[in-house]
């Protein structure tokens, strides 16, 4: 048998579930950008870390370097995915007041 305070933790819980459902899908809409080379390469993540966007200026394009253009376009996506973590931890943060709950993202 419950008692009351299991009962109120339960619906806590339920309500943080909520909550956290209500975060996940906002922050799915939410988009960080990064740029790399001076604007040259742009990389837009959302908050589920997908890529969602990659622009490359024209200039950025130079068939005798494709190494550099490739490099700026690993610094410019990884930029962008460690921005869109930061995010997510940060919002997620405010919901659980800092506790750490492995395994929710």
């Amino acid at each position: 048998m419950m008692g009351p305070n299991m009962n109120k933790m339960l619906k806590q819980v339920q309500k943080m579930q909520a909550e956290m459902m209500r975060l996940q899908e906002e922050l799915g809409n939410r988009t960080v950008e990064a740029t790399a080379g001076g604007g040259a390469v742009k990389a837009v993540v959302n908050g589920k870390q997908e890529l969602v966007a990659l622009e490359i200026k024209p200039e950025a394009v130079d068939p005798e370097d494709v190494e550099m253009l490739t490099e700026l376009v690993l610094t410019a996506v990884n930029s962008a995915l460690n921005q869109s973590r930061e995010m997510v931890t940060r919002e997620m943060g405010k919901l659980t007041g800092g506790l750490n709950l492995p395994g929710l993202f």
